[in-house]
């Protein structure tokens, strides 16, 4: 696959993916994203000698599809990798409408056009196991979506509009749903470097509904390495899990944070109420990921969470000047 567009290119996931997809030497990536380039401490492929096979496009799906189409039809990729997407949960409760415009509505034009063509060879769609509601048990990729967010029925909208093109068209899809992601070059106002720059500024974090809702963090590269796995070994249409072996509550996230800096989780937190629509536990099961394509986690998640704070201690200068709160961009 010597030619790979990057949909979301700009996005925490989509920046390390263009960082794997880097090493080898004889791939050209289309990087494209709504914004323009991140500064470079966000970008992990920016501490690379040689980004002679990348070129950046600035093209927003919603309000750039004809150009986005003129530029994927100029360049006939050999797989289309899509990671552009609305995906914060609680402000899809206040605008419902952006989020499928983004996630459901720009998809289907897209893929409307691209099921004419005679590329890709293969699209990875990046989805996201919200879709399947509360996840409890086993969920494996069988699992009935049973979204509770707004944010999480635009995500299984968009899979199952993906899925008739598949079975009608014989459209090239491949999905992948991975659980909670983290790792050093996060959005900020994520829990897990959020909480690192609060220590740091000294003040509380807010745990809501006390942080007893469970996740399952996987560290960014890992989820890159099975995404890669996927898109060059995955069996067309089918879905697959990234996920680690189980869950951890959120509380144990913020403490093993404060554990690292030398804090008492105790003085750096506060309770405040549940979100809307919260679903208890993300725990999903990648037994098919493991079997079929060899993958599995490899990143301890001490480790990770040292990654993170070190990343944050390394550019705070950088980093206090950042917005810590998620904005909104229609």
């Amino acid at each position: 696959m010597p030619k790979i567009a990057v949909l979301g290119s700009n996005s925490f996931s989509g920046q390390d993916f263009v960082d794997l997809l880097l090493d080898d030497p004889k791939s050209e990536i289309l990087a494209i994203s709504r914004s323009p380039e991140k500064p470079d401490f966000f970008l992990r492929y920016k501490a690379r000698n040689d980004l002679s096979r990348l070129r950046f496009f600035q093209l927003d799906m919603n309000h750039d599809m004809d150009a986005l189409i003129d530029l994927l039809d100029r360049e006939r990729p050999d797989a289309i990798v899509n990671f552009a997407a609305q995906s914060e949960v609680a402000p899809s409760w206040e605008s419902p409408e952006q989020w499928f415009e983004t996630n459901t509505v720009a998809l289907a034009r897209l893929v409307n056009h691209l099921r004419r063509q005679d590329y890709p060879g293969r699209y990875l769609h990046i989805s996201s196991p919200e879709a399947y509601g509360h996840c409890a048990g086993l969920v494996t990729e069988e699992t009935p979506d049973n979204p509770s967010t707004p944010y999480a029925a635009s995500k299984a909208a968009a899979d199952m509009l993906l899925s008739v093109y598949h079975k009608e068209y014989g459209f090239p899809v491949l999905t992948v749903r991975a659980t909670n992601v983290y790792g050093a070059r996060q959005q900020l106002f994520k829990i897990i470097p959020r909480t690192a720059i609060y220590v740091k500024l000294g003040k509380r974090i807010q745990l809501h509904g006390g942080g007893g809702a469970v996740k399952s963090y996987i560290h960014v590269r890992d989820v890159s390495l099975g995404e890669l796995a996927v898109l060059k070994g995955g069996r067309v249409g089918e879905r697959y899990h990234l996920s680690p072996d189980g869950g951890i509550a959120i509380a144990d996230v913020v403490g093993a944070v404060c554990e690292r800096m030398g804090r008492e989780i105790a003085d750096c937190v506060e309770t405040v109420a549940e979100r809307p629509g919260q679903d208890a536990a993300y725990v999903i099961d990648s037994a098919k990921a493991r079997s079929e394509l060899g993958w599995r986690p490899a990143i301890d998640f001490g480790d990770g969470i040292a990654e993170v704070v070190d990343w944050v201690e390394a550019n705070w200068d950088r980093v206090k000047e950042q917005p810590l709160e998620y904005r909104h961009k229609p």
